[in-house]
């Protein structure tokens, strides 16, 4: 099967996932089965960059946001080196570099340097709480060097319910950054939604649909995504954790308006990540 990697949709037309995983061919036959196992799920491809572009085409996805998760310091450079490696007009990588390493403010820095919009953070995988103290210099990096920052937030179906990025502790960092580009993904924060309601819903962030559209009614989904500002909202699946073209047709089977949808789909992305 010939994979396409030049996007064939026009710029009005264009979707964006701003929220997916993959991983090196040799990594992902043994960390898709173990994941699956953690989080008692199933994905939909086996998690290699070929799998995922071919989910794409299918779906009419024309670029995704290709997010990793260093959790351990020592696989900052792998994963810099293989998100430089496999970067391209259709993959566009959000490396990541860990918390506890003591060169992270390089790192980041380094992260601009080469050319990425952004970096990934996830407070389970990389045992830190949002809020916390030695997180603040990170997040000063961050909007400094004007890259996004797309953190997990919410529960994680993998571990247990610890409140590591709920929404209160998102208030208090934008309280202190409010010029950090910061995605808080699926919808605001995962499981905890009447958290989003009270404390960040109708505010200035970003909030990804990734991994969220079944776990809502569509009353409840269809109120979230009319009450947000309309120019903070992105559309993402978490693939390969969520089907690329399920995910694409419940959105739009929402009936959220045509400028709402587009701005979802395409707009907003294009504009945060300077497309």
């Amino acid at each position: 099967m010939k994979i396409n990697t030049t996007p064939e949709t026009t710029a009005e037309t264009e979707i964006i996932d701003i929220h997916t995983h993959a991983f090196p061919d040799q990594v992902a036959a043994k960390a898709i089965p173990a994941l699956e196992k953690e989080g008692n799920v199933k994905a939909y491809h086996d998690g290699r960059i070929s799998s995922l572009l071919v989910s794409m085409d299918r779906a009419g996805i024309a670029r995704s946001v290709l997010c990793s998760i260093a959790t351990r310091p020592s696989q900052f450079e792998p994963i810099l080196d293989w998100s430089i490696a496999i970067r391209s007009e259709r993959i566009i990588p959000f490396p990541s570099c860990h918390p506890s390493d003591v060169q992270v403010l390089d790192q980041i820095s380094q992260i601009r340097k080469e050319g990425f919009f952004g970096i990934k953070m996830h407070p389970y995988y990389q045992d830190f709480f949002i809020a916390e103290e030695r997180m603040l210099p990170i997040y000063e990096r961050i909007c400094r060097e004007g890259l996004v920052l797309l953190m997990h937030t919410g529960f994680d179906i993998a571990f247990p319910r610890t409140r590591r990025a709920d929404p209160a502790a998102i208030s208090q960092v934008l309280g202190k950054f409010p010029q950090l580009k910061l995605i808080a993904t699926h919808l605001g924060a995962w499981d905890d939604w009447d958290e989003v309601e009270r404390h960040l819903l109708g505010r200035e962030v970003y909030m990804d649909i990734a991994f969220v559209l079944d776990y809502l009614s569509r009353e409840r989904a269809l109120e979230f995504l009319n009450r947000h500002p309309r120019q903070y909202l992105l559309f993402g699946t978490d693939s390969p954790w969520a089907d690329q073209k399920a995910a694409v047709a419940q959105l739009k089977d929402l009936g959220l308006g045509a400028a709402r949808q587009q701005a979802m789909l395409a707009d907003n992305a294009r504009r945060l990540l300077g497309i």
